[in-house]
């Protein structure tokens, strides 16, 4: 099955069927509120650490590894 939107209809729609999940299931409830809360904790944590040790060219091995110039 496939709903045949794109760009911020898709997003609408996915934001919808995640609301209405949670109404209808309120056993889905304590899932989302922990599963948001790891995800935020983890993307804080890339965040600052990149931040802190942003990647350099030396620390590339391989730049073309498909050998495309």
């Amino acid at each position: 099955m496939t709903i045949p939107v794109r760009g911020t209809a898709a997003l609408l729609t996915a934001a919808l069927i995640v609301a209405v999940t949670l109404i209808w299931l309120p056993a889905y409830r304590l899932f989302f509120a922990i599963s948001l809360g790891f995800g935020v904790l983890v993307a804080a944590a890339l965040y600052f650490w990149h931040k802190l040790r942003p990647v350099r060219e030396d620390d590339i091995e391989n730049k073309r590894p498909l050998g495309l110039d």
